[in-house]
């Protein structure tokens, strides 16, 4: 698999070898998601168009590509090796490159190789929102670089893209045309002739994650019409209830992938499906349209994973796994960091053992996506039902006083409530102005990222979170944008010029992160579908027994989240082991248990990573 995520595809299409041939099965099963979604007439209509996706892409690959994909295993789609890297196209200045080249060159030189993944956060040209309100879905934005920066990257890391399902930009050329009264693009959009079209009582259903107008007014040749906005003015709902749309869509991911994507996300994807009268999130067609998607992507380029991105409460968001087969090979962990900031500030693993100890793996074809830090800063939704209201209410008291901004969301009962707490992951864990001593921060960080490191899933860090930057609050007192606390450039010759000092924060987070990222890839029982036992030995320590996937390694991960010295004792027979010597991976140092039972001691925020001593000199 490995090998496929680094092949390219031929930038012409070769119709000169037979054309792809869409198996039975896989076209009967597109074929009734059509249906489902569009009825029988316009399935039969919309098919063969379909199809033609289908082969104009299969067209592409170089026939090396097609042997290889011949052998893929999606139990091993994602492995222990996979650790992504999020980050803007142009967060990093550097003198003389693009800045897609800039950050391809800091990458390669300050990745020690446990960095495989990079997610490229959109990267085309854009009128709004950071680059999610889209002007040209097929460019890159001029100002970045090229797809040749894009490609040169995909030969050395796997990509993850942006597929901006929901909306394009207000000044896109199809919301142009539709203002212009263009017949293909009439239906493009959600559009309404009077803002009364859209009754009180359906308003009053819709779920949003924005507390601005459903409608926004736009001038058309054929006069006023309103339109479905669920972001902002700028950012215009597609409407999927237009096969035509889908059709795009499809294309446009397409394409995507054969210009190096061997992870796509879908950004806000359970809004896609607009339904008055309900709540206009997660409705069946829009739980078809994704499995329509991950179809597609399993018949014609099997190496591709669909990540979904929805920041909703737990249960609702799991639902994209689908049957664990058919739906998002990944699904944002969205529970996760609020749950690690609460531990981090309660001192106590009880709520997050807890949680984590419930949590099932969707299937040997699934998992989750465990980032702490994302470009927009930290969800609340995903611990609703996990965590009580005065829990969430201490987490935001509590990263409000290191310094982070809030965003509100409309509640059905037309209050705001927080949404969403901006602010980078190291000011989230030590503050803004915390005194005290760095080296101490440092340690104090490192044991909360540990946390996305040990549990089942793939771990993902977010750029501003690998370098440990404080929150931005000029930039957001500049743009009046609350998530810009979390989104400022970096110096990249400031970052190499602070690495060159071992005692600084930036050298301490390298050295620290790189330890146990190589660690990681190194080590079976980090793969995503290992074993994993969660086991309750202290308030103070997290703790997780993870096991290989063929049940032959393991590994005793602990965690210390407090700064107090804790020791815990842990009877070998709670590990089904019976090992006696144990080795730290990450401190290099041996532990013997006496009368059957592990007696570990832990410095405050230490991380440990025990295997028994048999089983670490038989892969030494």
């Amino acid at each position: 698999m490995n090998e496929l995520n680094y092949m390219l595809y031929d930038l012409e299409p070769d119709y000169t070898r037979p054309l792809f041939e869409v198996p039975p099965a896989a076209r009967e099963q597109m074929f009734n998601r059509l249906r489902f979604l569009y009825g029988e007439d316009e399935a039969e209509a919309t098919m063969p168009e379909l199809e033609r996706l289908l082969k104009v892409h299969h067209a592409h690959k170089p026939q090396e590509m097609i042997e290889v994909e011949k052998h893929c295993d999606p139990k091993e789609r994602f492995t222990e090796k996979d650790i992504i890297l999020i980050t803007y196209g142009d967060l990093l200045l550097g003198e003389g490159n693009s800045p897609l080249t800039t950050l391809h060159n800091l990458v390669n030189t300050y990745n020690p190789g446990s960095l495989n993944t990079i997610h490229i956060l959109p990267f085309f040209p854009y009128s709004s929102d950071r680059g999610f309100s889209i002007k040209d879905f097929s460019s890159v934005d001029p100002r970045l670089g090229t797809w040749e920066d894009i490609r040169r990257m995909s030969s050395q890391y796997q990509l993850m893209f942006d597929g901006v399902l929901n909306h394009a930009s207000s000044e896109s050329k199809m919301f142009k045309e539709f203002l212009n009264g263009h017949q293909f693009y009439k239906d493009f959009f959600i559009a309404y002739n009077s803002p009364d079209d859209l009754t009180p009582e359906q308003r009053s259903k819709i779920f949003r994650p924005r507390t601005s107008d459903i409608l926004t007014k736009f001038q058309t040749i054929d006069g006023p019409r309103y339109v479905w906005t669920t972001f902002s003015h700028d950012q215009i709902d597609l409407n999927f209830r237009n096969p035509a749309v889908l059709m795009r869509v499809i294309d446009g991911l397409l394409f995507y992938v054969r210009q190096g994507a061997n992870i796509i996300r879908l950004d806000a994807v359970t809004y896609v499906w607009a339904d008055p009268g309900t709540e206009c999130v997660h409705l069946p067609e829009t739980h078809e349209v994704v499995k329509l998607l991950r179809d597609v992507m399993d018949t014609i380029a099997p190496g591709v994973a669909l990540v979904t991105e929805t920041n909703v409460p737990h249960e609702d968001n799991i639902s994209y796994f689908g049957n664990g087969y058919d739906e998002a090979h990944m699904v944002y962990n969205f529970a996760l960091p609020p749950l690690v900031l609460y531990t981090f500030y309660r001192g106590d693993v009880t709520e997050l053992s807890k949680w984590a100890k419930n949590v099932k793996e969707p299937s040997k074809a699934a998992t989750f996506f465990n980032m702490l830090d994302t470009h927009d800063g930290i969800g609340l939704m995903g611990v609703k039902g996990i965590l009580s209201k005065e829990d969430i209410d201490f987490i935001v008291q509590s990263v409000k006083e290191r310094g982070a901004l809030i965003s509100y969301k409309m509640t059905e009962q037309r209050t705001e409530e927080p949404y969403e707490m901006n602010s980078t992951w190291w000011s989230a864990i030590n503050g803004d102005d915390c005194d005290e001593d760095i080296a101490f921060q440092v340690k104090r960080y490192i044991a909360s990222r540990s946390i996305a490191l040990v549990l089942q899933g793939v771990p993902a860090t977010y750029i501003h979170g690998a370098v440990g930057t404080p929150n931005d609050h000029n930039l957001a007192k500049k743009t009046g944008v609350n998530r810009d606390v979390n989104r400022g450039t970096i110096d990249s010759a400031a970052v190499a010029e602070a690495f060159k000092d071992p005692r600084s924060k930036n050298a301490l987070l390298r050295k620290n992160n790189s330890r146990l990222g190589l660690i990681r890839i190194s080590q079976r029982p980090f793969h995503p579908h290992g074993g994993q036992r969660i086991l309750m030995t202290s308030p103070a320590i997290f703790t997780v027994l993870r096991t290989s996937p063929e049940g032959d390694q393991h590994l005793l991960t602990m965690t210390n989240v407090t700064n107090e010295k804790c020791t815990i004792e842990i009877p070998l027979s709670e590990l089904s082991l019976e090992e006696t010597r144990w080795y730290d991976l990450v401190n290099e140092k041996e532990w013997d248990a006496k009368n059957s039972t592990l007696s570990i001691t832990l410095q405050p925020y230490d991380v440990m990573w025990l295997t028994p001593l048999s089983e670490f000199k038989e892969r030494d």
